[in-house]
């Protein structure tokens, strides 16, 4: 239980610990995400083809998905450097990776 709660804490503070210009770059995808679903939004709104709009959100979720490897590639890098053993930090990673399930 104790190991489960260490992951837990760690992957709360990874965010906050990560280096400044991965973070920067994770909101910068974030924010264009949130302009492209905007942008479908209006799509719908205005009724236009629905090949069309479908193409956006195939769009918006390849940018969530890039935005969820840079997460993870920058939580990787954390796991790395925190001096865990190597079972601590797989099984950290184990744990990130089920919440992508």
């Amino acid at each position: 239980m104790l190991s489960f709660m260490r992951r837990e804490r760690r992957l709360n503070q990874a965010i906050y610990s990560m280096n400044p210009s991965a973070k920067a770059d994770l909101l910068r995808r974030v924010r264009r995400i949130e302009g492209q679903a905007r942008g479908v939004a209006k799509m719908i709104e205005d009724g236009r083809d629905c090949n069309e709009i479908l193409q956006q959100l195939a769009a918006v979720r390849s940018a969530a998905h890039q935005a969820t490897v840079a997460l993870v590639r920058s939580y990787t890098a954390e796991c790395m450097m925190t001096g865990g053993s190597p079972e601590e930090i797989a099984d950290a990673l184990a744990t990130a990776l089920q919440r992508l399930a």
